[in-house]
């Protein structure tokens, strides 16, 4: 009788241990639209996150996703849902190229991994990685730019802010859950 109680209490203890270490927990688990088999983005509901391999803690609220690294610094992603996941915007920052322009976004702007690149004109006229090309309208009072594709691709809004010859993107992903279900 009493070797049952014991068993009784331990089998409590380690239920009410998982349950506190969050076994069992809920999460969403995201990855590209074009790429539904890689996982990109886990939110676990004990406010831990996942994104690209790399482990945050995280809040959100209707408009943003803000994730704090181990360094303590937190970026804010934009994100919106819709019909057919979520819309990720994924922050990354630009630098202008010298010569190429002076104030707002007009000039050459290269990502932080030398590679990605945007060119905005003076004329209204945009290109993208040298590939894509079109039009675009800034909306000052959201910070944000609109670009208008001449290929048979959907418009982009993306956010934006500039400081001196540094220029930091929200570029918008849409994302599904993953296919494999997690």
């Amino acid at each position: 009788m009493k070797s049952m109680k014991v068993t009784a209490i331990l089998a409590a203890l380690v239920l009410t241990a998982g349950l506190l270490g969050g076994c069992g927990g809920k999460a969403e688990h995201w990855s590209y639209n074009y790429e539904p088999e890689k996982e990109v983005l886990t939110l676990y509901d004990n406010g831990k996150a996942v994104f690209n391999g790399t482990e945050y803690t995280y809040t959100r609220n209707d408009k943003f996703i803000s994730m704090t690294g181990s360094d303590g610094v937190t970026v804010d992603h934009r994100y919106e849902n819709d019909k057919d996941g979520m819309i990720f915007y994924d922050r990354s920052v630009y630098t202008r190229k010298e010569g190429t322009g002076k104030n707002g976004i007009i000039g050459e702007w290269t990502h932080e991994n030398g590679h990605n690149l945007f060119r905005f004109g003076d004329d209204g006229q945009f290109s993208e990685e040298n590939i894509f090309y079109g039009h675009y309208r800034v909306d000052e009072s959201d910070h944000s730019i609109k670009l208008m594709y001449v290929e048979p691709m959907q418009d982009t809004v993306l956010y934006y802010s500039v400081e001196g010859d540094k220029m930091t993107i929200d570029y918008p992903w849409p994302m599904v859950r993953t296919v494999n279900g997690k």
